[in-house]
């Protein structure tokens, strides 16, 4: 079984299924429940195990003794399943400390034949309380993915959907895996889902940035080293592919390694095994190996910079992370997310961001990605002094890519002269030739903008280059406040 978050329940009833080699208790039980819940029936163990193969079984009535699989083991397979049913024995007077044992093995409880339906009742109603709160629980969970992402990566737009589809189909497997993307799109947060999805997700999730280290330093930390291997090796280390045993291993920005290690990453994935350094012993593990790049791998290959036999090993699965300019959709998702994070760890009230500072925030390119995001809207947050954030708040390098601080409410002044709206109106969209007066072209380049914006003064005092308050004021100044374009 894999570790997969379960989808929500399709029945608003739950379904119980009931395990009985005698029809007329199957039909009869079945009679009794059928107006609360969904019922199944099977005359068999083997059946059975068909049955919640295909569907989510809330509870199971099964009867101790049966041909074939017996009621002891079908227990014992349910109670092995992630998703296993509520279990209920059913049993003759004479096996009452059988189904006590069953209960010591898993069962939830037990009743004696011929069964009363009141206390059937009673049973179901208190096995089923806890069972619909994991329901609850379990569709908050499906809910809250489906509203941010997968996992911890934040997302709903089309091109972040094919990356959690890749993700979700490649979890469950032995596959490497090699993500790309830029520095900064949450590469890492990809490999973790990876794990997190596997049936690998109880064992050790161990990551290593191979860019940061030398490759001396590098050799060692993958594989370890016996004492005295080098100078400064006092004791025995377990590398990070021991240390990742029965787990995950994922090595960043894996373009970086030098010729030497390849060829031992190539062997622990070939062999699965290895040596520490200046060891003798061999050492076997079972790791799947999870790699990033920011590189283009295949341009290292043909550079003769990278193994094309390790490429190949690395490459079963590919799955390339997208950068931000391509999934602006997120933009707000992300923003609002790290909105809350930031006001929750400094302590602020933080009602959000000003129209012209989510307008910025959407013009800009983000060459850092999701981390120069998650950093500009810490920077707001911190410096920010009411609490719906502003232009203002906003990194000076990222307001001035967008749109220059033309109009001095957004450049820091507390006040602006006429001169600078006129200078910024000019230079926004061009002045004529110097045939008429500064005046007459400033009214016709409002007067234009008003009209290619259909009327709409925030549009055009954006296209103008100042804001909506200072549009007014000349719009008053000029007699054109009936003006609509």
């Amino acid at each position: 079984m894999t570790n997969h978050e379960p989808e929500p329940p399709v029945s608003p009833k739950f379904i119980v299924l009931i395990v009985d080699d005698e029809r007329d208790t199957r039909e009869g039980l079945k009679r009794a429940l059928r107006s609360r819940y969904e019922v199944r029936t099977a005359e068999s163990a083997e059946r059975a195990l068909e049955i919640v193969e295909a569907e989510a079984i809330d509870v199971v009535l099964t009867d101790l003794r049966m041909p074939g699989i017996g009621g002891m083991d079908f227990l014992a397979m349910l109670m092995g399943r992630d998703d296993a049913p509520v279990c209920v024995m059913l049993t003759a007077y004479g096996s009452v400390e059988t189904a006590v044992e069953a209960m010591k093995r898993g069962a939830y409880d037990y009743l004696t034949k011929p069964v009363d339906l009141d206390r059937l009742d009673v049973v179901l109603d208190r096995a089923l309380g806890s069972r619909r709160l994991e329901r609850e629980n379990r569709n908050l969970r499906y809910q809250l993915n489906q509203e941010v992402g997968l996992q911890k990566i934040i997302g709903r737009s089309p091109e972040m959907q094919k990356v959690f589809d890749l993700i979700r189909a490649v979890a469950p497997s032995r596959a490497s895996v090699l993500i790309e993307g830029e520095s900064g799109t949450g590469k890492e947060l990809v490999a973790h889902a990876v794990h997190q999805l596997s049936m690998r997700s109880s064992g050790p999730y161990i990551a290593v940035h191979c860019a940061a280290l030398t490759p001396s330093l590098l050799e060692s930390e993958l594989f370890g080293h016996e004492k005295g291997a080098f100078t400064g090796a006092y004791d025995r280390r377990k590398g990070r592919f021991e240390m990742a045993d029965g787990g995950t291993l994922f090595l960043d920005e894996i373009g970086e390694i030098d010729a030497g290690i390849q060829v031992k990453i190539l062997r622990v994935l070939e062999e699965r095994s290895f040596e520490r350094v200046g060891g003798q012993a061999t050492i076997e593990v079972d790791v799947r190996l999870v790699t990033a790049t920011n590189r283009e791998l295949e341009a290292q290959v043909q550079a003769g910079d990278f193994r094309e036999d390790l490429f190949y090993r690395l490459n079963v699965v590919r799955i390339r992370v997208p950068p931000l300019r391509e999934r602006k959709g997120d933009l707000p998702l992300l923003i609002q997310h790290f909105l809350r994070h930031f006001c929750q760890e400094n302590g602020k009230e933080c009602d959000g961001l000003t129209p012209e500072a989510m307008e910025i925030l959407h013009g800009y390119p983000w060459p850092g990605n999701v981390r120069q995001l998650r950093n500009c809207i810490e920077h707001m947050v911190v410096l920010g002094r009411t609490p719906l954030l502003g232009v203002e708040s906003i990194p000076e390098d990222i307001r001035k890519e967008v749109r220059p601080p033309l109009d001095p409410s957004e450049s820091g002044t507390l006040d602006g002269g006429d001169a600078s709206d006129e200078r910024g109106a000019a230079e926004a969209i061009g002045s004529p030739d110097g045939v008429v007066s500064l005046d007459q072209a400033e009214r016709d380049l409002i007067m234009k903008a008003l009209e290619e914006t259909g009327g709409n003064r925030t549009a055009a005092a954006r296209k103008l280059g100042i804001s909506r308050r200072t549009l007014h004021r000349k719009l008053k100044a000029y007699e054109m406040e009936g003006v609509e374009g």
